[in-house]
């Protein structure tokens, strides 16, 4: 069941079902939830007669007034509002295609550095300062890092997470995730921001010990394997449209893990934002409508600690106007193929 949590602006979006019922698209104020799919008002955006939040997003530049004028309208209206606690929440989107950004936080890539000490024995405050500045030459003339995610790994904000029984080292990867609205072919960083739509909460959950093929080491990672297994990326609670959420570069990312802080940094540390990523990503291939462009993951993910997920884990992560998401780690109880070697 969901309960409130605090966002920025008026509403936000979300997909919810009640029991025994067929998920729907939802505007979501405090401690409410209006169907949309029985709005006539927004029987246009439907695609093949079934609104999505994903149709609504197809459609965002009309769409986004109409919630606003749902939102105020009904502000004091009883009508067609239900209880959030009463509701499931899903994830908010069912994205066509995942972008997501690797080594993309300044402070997590120093400290990679500096744990993996040189054997050329330099000093800690050497290695940080030297990649410190490595990093600002990347910032300034280099490109972003991304590669494809599955949406298949895609699961609710509140779902428990199955760590596969193959899987020896699950870690934790607070992300913001940019929600594409219009389409983005070959924009420019000054355009890009005008294709996002809204903002969310991702947590990019990675198998370490099955990114690097020990098989084939000379092919590299192996993102298929590390990143993509069922449950990997709990999404949500909802979708903040971005003219309510403010700068990214403003959000604060905090996950804990069984109430414990492991990750609290702020967006400002990317090395290369939101505009500079959904540009990177559209130079490539169109970035569709409900597309989701993974921003990747601050310091203080497991391996910094030394800790990596076990089954009764609990993770919170949250960023700052957007909401926050609840999941337990539980243990693989399937009887099928083993998985990956």
């Amino acid at each position: 069941m969901a309960a409130p949590v605090k966002v920025a602006g008026p509403f936000a979006l979300g997909t919810f079902s009640a029991p025994g019922q067929a998920a729907f698209p939802g505007l979501v104020a405090g401690d409410r939830v209006r169907s949309l799919a029985a709005d006539g008002d927004f029987a246009a955006f439907a695609a093949g007669g079934l609104l999505s939040t994903r149709s609504l997003l197809e459609h965002w530049d009309e769409a986004l007034p109409r919630l606003l004028e749902t939102a105020e309208s009904g502000a004091d209206s009883a009508g067609g509002w239900q209880p959030l606690d009463s509701l499931r929440t899903h994830a908010p989107v069912e994205p066509r295609q995942i972008f997501q950004a690797g080594a993309n936080y300044r402070t997590h890539v120093i400290d990679l550095a500096v744990a993996h000490e040189p054997a050329d024995g330099r000093p800690a405050e050497q290695v940080r300062a030297e990649t410190a500045a490595m990093m600002e030459r990347r910032a300034a003339v280099g490109q972003p890092y991304l590669f494809l995610g599955l949406p298949s790994s895609v699961t609710g904000p509140y779902d428990d997470v199955v760590l596969p029984s193959w899987c020896a080292q699950p870690d934790w990867e607070l992300e913001l995730a940019a929600v594409i609205g219009a389409p983005a072919w070959r924009v420019g960083p000054d355009q890009a921001l005008g294709h996002v739509a809204a903002y969310t909460v991702a947590n990019d959950i990675t198998a370490r010990d099955q990114v690097f093929r020990r098989d084939m080491p000379e092919i590299g990672t192996d993102w298929l394997r590390g990143k993509n297994a069922p449950g990997f990326t709990p999404l949500g609670p909802y979708l903040v449209p971005a003219s309510f959420a403010g700068d990214p570069a403003g959000f604060q990312l905090t996950l804990r893990l069984n109430g414990q802080v492991m990750q609290d940094e702020s967006a400002k540390d990317m090395i290369f934002g939101v505009a500079r990523l959904v540009s990177y990503a559209s130079q490539v291939t169109t970035v569709l409508p409900g597309d989701l462009v993974l921003t990747g993951s601050p310091a203080g993910n497991g391996l910094h600690w030394g800790r990596l997920l076990r089954p009764g884990d609990v993770m919170e992560g949250a960023i700052s106007g957007l909401g926050a998401q609840r999941t337990r780690c539980v243990a693989d109880a399937s009887t099928g193929a083993a998985g990956p070697p």
